[in-house]
């Protein structure tokens, strides 16, 4: 099996054949791994983190719920996480914007221009910026709704596998936050396999 990488700060796109999965490898155990899905060919269909949760009723997903997209269809079967099982879906894509609030007075790389990278990497362009899962990502909500910015509490060689149920493309960012402390500080490569 072909292992393939997603390099720090990067993004990298791959179709997948109904019923094939994809296997995302947290290597260095503290890097967050934004991941989109959109519906091949027609991209206006999409994973969707606001339709996905009224479907499941949690905010973040477990191995065997079905991923649903804004047609309110499944399109990925969330179908095995080796790690604690935290991820996100309340946080946007870090865009330009969010760096220049956090201080950056330089271009930063940032998730939403990942995505557009790397989905141009293979001859497409998605017709709009939809909010990622957040693989990894520790974003925990108190009782009183506030949220906190956390590391990962993965380990090295965690990963989750997410099977298409329909013809789709996948499109990650190995986020490149290096100001906050969601990636240890640290952006660094994630890998990924193709299951047949």
């Amino acid at each position: 099996m072909t292992v393939h990488e997603v390099p720090a700060r990067k993004g990298r796109a791959t179709k997948l054949a109904k019923g094939q999965s994809i296997k995302i490898i947290n290597t260095h155990g503290h890097q967050v791994v934004d991941t989109w899905a959109f519906a091949d060919p027609d991209m206006t269909e999409f994973l969707s983190m606001e339709h996905m949760r009224a479907k499941i009723e949690r905010i973040f997903p477990r191995p065997g719920d079905a991923l649903f997209s804004n047609r309110r269809r499944p399109i990925v079967t969330f179908v095995e996480d080796t790690s604690p099982g935290i991820h996100d879906t309340l946080i946007a894509a870090c865009d330009i914007h969010r760096y220049v609030g956090l201080g950056c007075t330089e271009y930063h790389d940032n998730c939403q221009d990942n995505l557009m990278s790397g989905m141009a990497a293979i001859g497409l362009t998605p017709p709009e910026v939809p909010s990622p899962l957040n693989l990894w990502m520790n974003i925990p909500v108190n009782l009183g709704g506030a949220i906190e910015w956390l590391e990962p509490v993965s380990k090295p060689g965690d990963y989750v596998v997410l099977r298409a149920e329909m013809n789709c493309i996948i499109a990650m960012s190995a986020c490149p936050q290096d100001i906050i402390c969601i990636n240890a500080g640290a952006p660094v490569e994630a890998h990924f396999e193709i299951i047949s």
